[in-house]
């Protein structure tokens, strides 16, 4: 088993997230197949061999492509001093190399994925997310073509396992159907894969979760808001992100007017 991967430099950013995620995509298969060293592996230890070996892959394909760059990664714990250092430079690099390992450590499930975002300036303006088990990367240069709705009710995604109460009280007074799903960023592209009309979530989300998938839902057209119509922010000292809404444009005022006048309590 290697992770020798190599690439010529890429320039352009849109082409780099999509290959990062693409190729940290790969290294996982790798590992859910065959663990790091050709032993299997299951349970927990499927999930942190996975964690670190697309995280070690993830970091050292950055440094080569964009050393000026600062990164951002949920399998990283930063001091004080990578935050101080994160918050004074232009370009910052948000990665979840494993979003849903318990998805991941329940083959044949598909609904987990990679997310590279990148912020520059105040603003996210590249990202991909892979479905390594689909064989399909999501990415702002190429933005997903949102197909027309095929369902007669809505759909929102929710968590397989702890479905928020406000969202199913949502989901009565608009006539809508939950669709449950694991990763945070297959629920997002759920939403422009027609899987989903909208995911609406309140309960603890960090930057790395989303940052990836609303640059993706952008890209696509789709709704993008905190769940009080507020903007969401990356790149911020305290990366705690705890709601998001995504949805197709139409769903929106629907949407935001059901939590203006019954919380996410």
């Amino acid at each position: 088993m290697s992770d020798n991967h190599t690439h010529p430099l890429v320039t352009d950013d849109h082409e780099l997230a999509t290959w990062l995620a693409t190729t940290a995509g790969a290294r996982l298969l790798e590992v859910r197949a065959n663990g790091l060293d050709g032993s299997p592996l299951e349970g927990k230890a499927l999930k942190d061999a996975g964690d670190r070996a697309a995280h070690d892959l993830l970091m050292r394909l950055l440094a080569e492509q964009r050393p000026g760059d600062a990164v951002l990664s949920e399998e990283a714990l930063e001091s004080s001093d990578d935050t101080a250092a994160r918050l004074a430079a232009r370009r910052v690099w948000i990665i979840d190399p494993l979003d849903g390992t318990r998805e991941f450590s329940e083959p044949p499930r598909d609904d987990w994925a990679v997310h590279v975002a990148l912020w520059e300036n105040g603003e996210l303006v590249a990202g991909a997310v892979a479905q390594p088990a689909l064989g399909e990367t999501f990415n702002t240069g190429s933005p997903p073509v949102v197909p027309p709705r095929t369902s007669l009710r809505p759909r929102i995604a929710v968590s397989r396992t702890r479905p928020p109460a406000f969202v199913e009280a949502l989901a009565a007074e608009i006539g809508a159907d939950l669709v449950p799903m694991g990763s945070a960023g297959v629920k997002v592209l759920s939403v422009a894969r027609d899987v989903a009309d909208a995911y609406v979530h309140a309960g603890g989300q960090y930057e790395w979760d989303n940052a990836a998938p609303v640059a993706v839902a952008r890209s696509a057209g789709l709704f993008c808001s905190r769940v009080d119509g507020s903007e969401l922010t990356y790149n911020q000292e305290n990366v705690s992100l705890p709601d998001l809404i995504v949805c197709r444009p139409e769903l929106a005022d629907q949407i935001l007017d059901f939590v203006r006048r019954h919380g996410t309590d």
